[in-house]
């Protein structure tokens, strides 16, 4: 199932959080090798992680973690704003109505259907939160998996050539996305708004993301 889990809130759930970062650093340190800091625990945490982001979690059957993303108003610290803004000609990416999304990762043998859900979840954000759009920075490896999601992204900028490039871009999903991606997951609309009724309300999550009221 898809867990939505505010930063302050992972101690509910070790398990799922504990897995999580650990397949972070699987993901990113070791197998795709980029310059990220795992600590004594083998888990991968950056400093964003301290700002009690918004995580979109697939749970599995047995608590750990399949796959997962996470989120951040631009309307506060961002990674896009911090360090990929020349990515965008050096102009911030500031609104209310946008936000950023970073650490999309699969846990090791996820499948398609994780994947999908993870957009389901994303677009259920936007649509709870009226949001626009999505905004993170990708490479050519992760521009092939959004397609494949069905996500393809508005592009503000790009460097680099071939395997090299990243870019900066922004997503959307309209209700006609919600169809196929809630068959490829095997749920329904009611399951999906469900669990993220489940995940926000009061009680079950730390406080909203600054500047943002949480809606029914």
């Amino acid at each position: 199932m898809l867990r939505y889990v505010y930063g302050h809130d992972l101690h509910r759930f070790p398990r799922l959080a504990q897995s999580m970062f650990t397949d972070r650093a699987l993901q990113f340190a070791e197998r795709l090798g980029w310059a990220v800091s795992v600590n004594a625990a083998g888990e991968e945490r950056d400093q964003y992680d301290a700002l009690n982001p918004l995580y979109l979690v697939w749970e599995r059957e047995d608590g750990r973690h399949g796959g997962s993303m996470r989120f951040l108003p631009t309307t506060g610290r961002t990674m896009v704003n911090e360090h990929f803004a020349h990515l965008n000609g050096g102009a911030p990416i500031t609104s209310p109505l946008i936000w950023e999304c970073t650490r999309f990762c699969l846990a090791p043998g996820g499948d398609g259907r994780v994947a999908a859900a993870l957009a389901l979840g994303a677009g259920e954000l936007m649509a709870a939160f009226r949001l626009e759009h999505f905004v993170g920075v990708f490479d050519a490896r992760m521009e092939r998996i959004y397609a494949r999601m069905g996500l393809r992204p508005e592009v503000l900028g790009r460097v680099g050539e071939g395997r090299e490039a990243v870019g900066v871009g922004l997503w959307s999903m309209d209700e006609a996305a919600f169809a196929p991606t809630l068959a490829r997951v095997g749920i329904s609309r009611a399951t999906s708004r469900r669990w993220l009724r489940e995940g926000l309300k009061p009680g079950a999550a730390a406080t909203p993301l600054p500047g943002l009221a949480r809606t029914g």
